[in-house]
């Protein structure tokens, strides 16, 4: 029986004197993909900030394999196999392509599939080995997202956390985008999808969690909320 590779559990989380975050508890199988979907606001991308160790969790806890992470630093928590392709990308746009991909590789100890290279992210996007020596900062939007993916993959992670990864792409990038999240979902790659996009989500995501105003309003397979949809009208506005 499979484990889970990351634990909510109660989490509340703060903005300043703003709590952001109420009592929310979810669960990423081990080897799967849940879509985590809510409004603008609705505590989708603090999730992923307090998962990384950016902003702490003032009650309950976050574990990775059920070890706690909550509290750690955010290097500690990178160095256990979490990695973050940010909704902002923050690419090292002063760096080549290269420096960027070779400034995130970890070789860890313990890895259930093929470790990722500075080859192998050429390989699952082309358009940045054409572009290797480029600095990031002239890279085009839907490249710099790739060069983002590809860095987060350079850690070798066991869970990959994406925040909006389609976000203000053209349809054939976000088309290639989502290829790579089908390869490695097909690799067994715990992937925690955050997204806008829901018809994206349920093309990839095995489970669903929806957030509406930091609190879990919904966790359901992908495939009952597929058939029922009513959820989505009420909580996310569509239909």
């Amino acid at each position: 029986m499979a484990s889970d590779a990351l634990i909510f559990e109660g989490v509340d989380a703060y903005y300043g004197d703003s709590l952001v975050l109420r009592g929310v508890s979810f669960r990423l199988r081990e080897g799967a993909v849940l879509g985590l979907l809510g409004r603008n606001g609705a505590g989708k991308s603090t999730c992923m900030n307090v998962a990384v160790g950016l902003l702490p969790a003032r009650q309950g806890s976050v574990q990775l394999y059920s070890e706690r992470i909550s509290g750690l630093a955010p290097e500690d928590i990178s160095r256990r196999g979490v990695a973050l392709v940010p909704q902002t990308r923050r690419i090292f746009k002063n760096l080549s392509v290269t420096e960027n991909l070779l400034v995130a590789a970890r070789r860890p100890a313990e890895i259930a599939h093929e470790l990722w290279t500075e080859e192998t992210v050429y390989a699952a996007f082309p358009r940045l080995a054409e572009r290797k020596k480029q600095l990031a900062g002239s890279l085009s939007g839907g490249e710099q997202q790739m060069l983002a993916i590809g860095r987060a993959l350079m850690s070798n992670p066991r869970v990959l956390l994406m925040d909006e990864p389609s976000e203000g792409l053209a349809p054939q990038i976000v088309a290639e985008v989502m290829a790579t999240v089908g390869r490695l979902k097909e690799q067994g790659l715990s992937i925690v999808l955050v997204e806008q996009n829901t018809k994206l989500v349920f093309d990839f995501a095995d489970d669903i969690v929806i957030l509406n105003t930091g609190r879990v309003v919904v966790t359901d397979s992908a495939e009952k909320l597929r058939t029922s949809g009513a959820d989505l009208s009420e909580h996310l506005g569509v239909f």
